[in-house]
Protein backbone atom coordinates (compact mmCIF):
# COMPACT_ATOMS: atom_id res chain seq x y z
CA UNK A 1 0.00 0.00 0.00
CA UNK A 2 1.60 3.49 -0.97
CA UNK A 3 0.79 6.47 0.86
CA UNK A 4 -0.48 10.21 -0.36
CA UNK A 5 -1.19 13.48 1.03
CA UNK A 6 -4.62 14.77 0.53
CA UNK A 7 -4.63 18.76 0.14
CA UNK A 8 -7.70 20.89 0.73
CA UNK A 9 -6.74 24.33 -1.18
CA UNK A 10 -9.74 26.77 -1.05
CA UNK A 11 -8.00 29.17 -3.38
CA UNK A 12 -6.00 28.57 -7.51
CA UNK A 13 -2.99 30.72 -6.11
CA UNK A 14 -3.19 27.90 -2.90
CA UNK A 15 -3.34 24.91 -5.02
CA UNK A 16 -0.65 25.75 -7.11
CA UNK A 17 1.75 26.24 -3.90
CA UNK A 18 0.40 22.53 -3.06
CA UNK A 19 1.66 21.26 -6.01
CA UNK A 20 4.94 23.52 -5.98
CA UNK A 21 5.53 21.86 -2.84
CA UNK A 22 4.92 18.04 -3.99
CA UNK A 23 8.46 18.50 -5.99
CA UNK A 24 6.66 16.70 -8.97
CA UNK A 25 4.57 14.10 -7.44
CA UNK A 26 1.42 15.64 -6.73
CA UNK A 27 -1.73 15.68 -8.91
CA UNK A 28 -4.60 18.29 -9.39
CA UNK A 29 -7.83 16.19 -8.24
CA UNK A 30 -11.24 17.27 -9.87
CA UNK A 31 -13.92 15.08 -10.30
CA UNK A 32 -11.41 11.71 -9.84
CA UNK A 33 -13.49 10.17 -12.42
CA UNK A 34 -10.22 8.86 -14.17
CA UNK A 35 -7.71 9.63 -11.69
CA UNK A 36 -9.01 7.41 -8.41
CA UNK A 37 -10.15 4.70 -10.66
CA UNK A 38 -6.07 4.81 -12.67
CA UNK A 39 -4.98 5.09 -8.68
CA UNK A 40 -7.42 1.81 -7.93
CA UNK A 41 -5.68 0.04 -10.21
CA UNK A 42 -2.22 0.82 -9.40
CA UNK A 43 -1.59 2.64 -12.55
CA UNK A 44 -1.12 5.59 -10.79
CA UNK A 45 0.63 6.67 -7.03
CA UNK A 46 0.74 10.54 -6.94
CA UNK A 47 2.28 11.43 -3.51
CA UNK A 48 -0.11 14.08 -2.97
CA UNK A 49 -3.59 14.73 -4.21
CA UNK A 50 -4.55 18.80 -4.29
CA UNK A 51 -8.54 18.26 -4.23
CA UNK A 52 -9.86 21.39 -6.58
CA UNK A 53 -13.86 20.97 -5.67
CA UNK A 54 -13.70 23.70 -2.55
CA UNK A 55 -12.46 26.39 -4.52
CA UNK A 56 -15.19 28.83 -5.17
CA UNK A 57 -13.58 30.86 -8.35
CA UNK A 58 -13.83 27.82 -9.88
CA UNK A 59 -17.60 27.18 -9.14
CA UNK A 60 -20.50 29.44 -11.08
CA UNK A 61 -22.31 29.44 -14.33
CA UNK A 62 -23.28 33.06 -16.07
CA UNK A 63 -24.73 33.44 -19.64
CA UNK A 64 -25.09 37.06 -20.92
CA UNK A 65 -26.82 37.20 -24.21
CA UNK A 66 -25.59 34.16 -26.02
CA UNK A 67 -22.47 34.37 -24.12
CA UNK A 68 -21.74 31.73 -21.73
CA UNK A 69 -19.23 30.84 -19.44
CA UNK A 70 -18.77 27.78 -16.91
CA UNK A 71 -16.44 27.67 -14.58
CA UNK A 72 -14.19 24.33 -13.81
CA UNK A 73 -15.50 22.97 -10.80
CA UNK A 74 -19.09 23.13 -12.17
CA UNK A 75 -20.29 19.42 -11.96
CA UNK A 76 -22.24 17.70 -15.09
CA UNK A 77 -25.43 17.44 -12.78
CA UNK A 78 -25.21 21.52 -12.51
CA UNK A 79 -24.59 21.64 -16.60
CA UNK A 80 -27.61 19.51 -16.94
CA UNK A 81 -30.02 21.24 -14.84
CA UNK A 82 -28.82 24.60 -15.75
CA UNK A 83 -31.89 26.93 -17.00
CA UNK A 84 -30.16 29.42 -18.21
CA UNK A 85 -28.01 27.40 -20.63
CA UNK A 86 -30.77 25.52 -21.32
CA UNK A 87 -32.23 28.84 -22.69
CA UNK A 88 -29.51 29.29 -25.41
CA UNK A 89 -27.92 26.12 -26.28
CA UNK A 90 -30.53 23.31 -25.06
CA UNK A 91 -28.28 21.06 -27.14
CA UNK A 92 -25.20 21.48 -24.32
CA UNK A 93 -27.62 20.66 -21.40
CA UNK A 94 -28.69 17.19 -23.05
CA UNK A 95 -25.23 16.55 -23.81
CA UNK A 96 -24.29 16.51 -19.68
CA UNK A 97 -27.59 14.62 -19.27
CA UNK A 98 -25.94 11.77 -20.82
CA UNK A 99 -23.05 11.85 -19.63
CA UNK A 100 -22.26 8.74 -17.03
CA UNK A 101 -24.97 7.83 -14.18
CA UNK A 102 -26.37 10.13 -11.59
CA UNK A 103 -23.08 9.28 -9.91
CA UNK A 104 -20.97 10.68 -12.70
CA UNK A 105 -22.87 13.40 -13.01
CA UNK A 106 -22.71 14.69 -9.52
CA UNK A 107 -18.67 14.46 -8.96
CA UNK A 108 -17.54 14.95 -12.35
CA UNK A 109 -16.47 17.92 -13.60
CA UNK A 110 -16.27 20.22 -16.22
CA UNK A 111 -13.00 21.16 -15.28
CA UNK A 112 -11.65 17.49 -15.40
CA UNK A 113 -12.77 16.40 -18.54
CA UNK A 114 -11.35 19.16 -20.73
CA UNK A 115 -8.13 18.94 -18.79
CA UNK A 116 -7.93 15.17 -19.28
CA UNK A 117 -9.32 14.38 -22.93
CA UNK A 118 -10.56 11.26 -22.87
CA UNK A 119 -10.84 9.95 -26.25
CA UNK A 120 -14.82 9.47 -25.39
CA UNK A 121 -14.99 12.61 -23.77
CA UNK A 122 -18.22 14.36 -24.97
CA UNK A 123 -17.69 18.31 -23.50
CA UNK A 124 -14.75 18.27 -26.31
CA UNK A 125 -17.01 17.79 -29.45
CA UNK A 126 -19.47 20.37 -28.40
CA UNK A 127 -16.30 23.13 -27.55
CA UNK A 128 -14.92 22.20 -31.05
CA UNK A 129 -18.32 22.55 -32.55
CA UNK A 130 -18.86 26.21 -30.60
CA UNK A 131 -15.32 27.52 -31.36
CA UNK A 132 -15.00 27.81 -27.22
CA UNK A 133 -12.49 29.30 -25.43
CA UNK A 134 -10.43 27.23 -22.40
CA UNK A 135 -9.19 28.83 -19.48
CA UNK A 136 -6.94 28.57 -17.54
CA UNK A 137 -5.42 30.19 -14.41
CA UNK A 138 -2.46 31.41 -17.23
CA UNK A 139 -3.93 32.22 -20.50
CA UNK A 140 -6.77 31.16 -22.55
CA UNK A 141 -6.74 28.69 -25.30
CA UNK A 142 -9.06 28.40 -28.66
CA UNK A 143 -10.61 24.85 -28.77
CA UNK A 144 -9.21 23.93 -31.58
CA UNK A 145 -5.58 24.78 -30.59
CA UNK A 146 -6.06 23.12 -27.39
CA UNK A 147 -7.49 19.57 -28.06
CA UNK A 148 -4.09 17.84 -29.38
CA UNK A 149 -4.04 14.15 -29.75
CA UNK A 150 -4.99 11.27 -27.66
CA UNK A 151 -5.36 12.31 -23.57
CA UNK A 152 -2.83 15.54 -25.04
CA UNK A 153 -3.67 18.97 -24.24
CA UNK A 154 -1.93 22.49 -25.01
CA UNK A 155 -1.78 22.58 -21.02
CA UNK A 156 1.41 23.49 -19.51
CA UNK A 157 2.61 21.62 -16.71
CA UNK A 158 0.60 21.59 -13.25
CA UNK A 159 -1.73 24.40 -15.39
CA UNK A 160 -5.45 24.73 -13.98
CA UNK A 161 -8.51 25.01 -16.28
CA UNK A 162 -10.73 27.47 -14.75
CA UNK A 163 -13.47 27.69 -17.10
CA UNK A 164 -14.73 27.14 -20.55
CA UNK A 165 -16.96 29.67 -22.66
CA UNK A 166 -19.11 29.75 -25.79
CA UNK A 167 -21.17 32.02 -27.93
CA UNK A 168 -24.31 30.02 -28.60
CA UNK A 169 -24.96 29.53 -31.70
CA UNK A 170 -28.53 29.66 -33.58
CA UNK A 171 -29.07 25.94 -33.29
CA UNK A 172 -27.06 23.19 -32.19
CA UNK A 173 -27.41 19.53 -30.97
CA UNK A 174 -25.60 16.31 -29.50
CA UNK A 175 -26.58 12.65 -31.08
CA UNK A 176 -24.53 9.92 -28.77
CA UNK A 177 -24.10 6.44 -29.77
CA UNK A 178 -23.61 4.99 -26.29
CA UNK A 179 -21.54 1.75 -25.52
CA UNK A 180 -24.33 -0.51 -23.69
CA UNK A 181 -22.42 -1.21 -20.68
CA UNK A 182 -20.34 1.73 -20.38
CA UNK A 183 -22.85 4.45 -21.71
CA UNK A 184 -19.33 5.82 -23.04
CA UNK A 185 -19.20 7.17 -26.70
CA UNK A 186 -18.40 4.94 -29.55
CA UNK A 187 -19.26 8.02 -31.72
CA UNK A 188 -20.57 11.27 -30.36
CA UNK A 189 -21.39 14.25 -32.76
CA UNK A 190 -22.35 17.79 -31.93
CA UNK A 191 -23.60 19.84 -34.84
CA UNK A 192 -23.37 23.55 -34.48
CA UNK A 193 -24.90 26.41 -36.53
CA UNK A 194 -24.41 30.14 -36.58
CA UNK A 195 -25.83 32.18 -39.55
CA UNK A 196 -24.84 29.74 -42.56
CA UNK A 197 -21.62 28.15 -40.79
CA UNK A 198 -21.46 24.93 -39.88
CA UNK A 199 -19.35 23.02 -37.51
CA UNK A 200 -19.07 19.41 -36.88
CA UNK A 201 -17.01 17.77 -33.82
CA UNK A 202 -16.95 14.07 -33.03
CA UNK A 203 -15.85 12.06 -30.34
CA UNK A 204 -15.66 8.56 -29.16
CA UNK A 205 -14.21 7.38 -32.88
CA UNK A 206 -11.49 8.87 -33.45
CA UNK A 207 -8.05 7.61 -32.78
CA UNK A 208 -6.58 10.97 -31.99
CA UNK A 209 -9.95 12.17 -29.52
CA UNK A 210 -12.28 15.03 -30.89
CA UNK A 211 -11.94 16.38 -34.20
CA UNK A 212 -13.71 18.40 -36.51
CA UNK A 213 -15.40 16.85 -39.41
CA UNK A 214 -14.35 19.79 -41.81
CA UNK A 215 -15.62 17.89 -45.04
CA UNK A 216 -19.44 17.54 -43.44
CA UNK A 217 -18.86 21.29 -42.03
CA UNK A 218 -18.61 22.33 -45.83
CA UNK A 219 -21.45 20.44 -46.73
CA UNK A 220 -23.89 21.26 -44.20
CA UNK A 221 -23.01 24.88 -44.85
CA UNK A 222 -24.11 24.95 -47.85
CA UNK A 223 -27.21 23.02 -47.25
CA UNK A 224 -28.26 22.04 -43.69
CA UNK A 225 -30.20 19.40 -44.58
CA UNK A 226 -29.31 15.66 -42.51
CA UNK A 227 -28.70 14.08 -46.70
CA UNK A 228 -26.40 17.15 -47.20
CA UNK A 229 -23.73 13.95 -46.07
CA UNK A 230 -24.56 11.12 -48.24
CA UNK A 231 -21.58 9.71 -49.70
CA UNK A 232 -18.88 11.74 -46.76
CA UNK A 233 -17.06 9.26 -45.03
CA UNK A 234 -14.11 9.43 -42.46
CA UNK A 235 -11.26 7.87 -43.31
CA UNK A 236 -11.26 4.39 -41.61
CA UNK A 237 -7.51 4.20 -40.25
CA UNK A 238 -7.92 7.07 -38.08
CA UNK A 239 -10.73 5.86 -36.17
CA UNK A 240 -10.63 3.65 -32.90
CA UNK A 241 -11.01 -0.05 -33.72
CA UNK A 242 -11.54 -2.70 -30.44
CA UNK A 243 -13.93 -5.18 -29.48
CA UNK A 244 -17.07 -3.05 -29.51
CA UNK A 245 -16.43 -2.23 -32.73
CA UNK A 246 -14.23 -1.92 -36.00
CA UNK A 247 -12.75 1.30 -37.45
CA UNK A 248 -15.00 0.95 -40.50
CA UNK A 249 -18.23 0.07 -38.33
CA UNK A 250 -17.16 3.38 -36.37
CA UNK A 251 -16.35 5.21 -39.66
CA UNK A 252 -19.98 3.90 -40.42
CA UNK A 253 -21.48 5.42 -36.94
CA UNK A 254 -19.52 9.52 -38.01
CA UNK A 255 -22.10 9.32 -40.72
CA UNK A 256 -24.94 8.21 -39.23
CA UNK A 257 -25.02 9.96 -35.95
CA UNK A 258 -23.96 13.22 -37.78
CA UNK A 259 -27.86 13.07 -39.57
CA UNK A 260 -29.48 12.32 -36.61
CA UNK A 261 -27.52 15.34 -34.67
CA UNK A 262 -28.51 17.41 -37.83
CA UNK A 263 -32.15 16.34 -37.76
CA UNK A 264 -31.95 17.23 -33.99
CA UNK A 265 -31.01 20.65 -34.25
CA UNK A 266 -33.27 20.98 -37.22
CA UNK A 267 -36.37 20.39 -34.34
Amino acid sequence: MYQTQYKRPTSIAEAAGFIGQSEGEGKYLSGGMTLIPTMKARLAAPGMLVDLRHIADLKGISVSGRRVWIGGGVTHFEVATSREIEAVAPGFTNLAELIGDPAVRHMGTMGGVVANFDPAADYPAALLAFGGTIHTDRREIGADDYFLGLFETALEENEIVTAVSFEAPDASAYEKFRNPASRYAMCGVYVSKRGTDVRVGVTGAGSSGAFRWREAEAALSASFEASAIDGLTVPQDDMIGDIHGSQEYRAHLVTVVTQRAVRKAKG
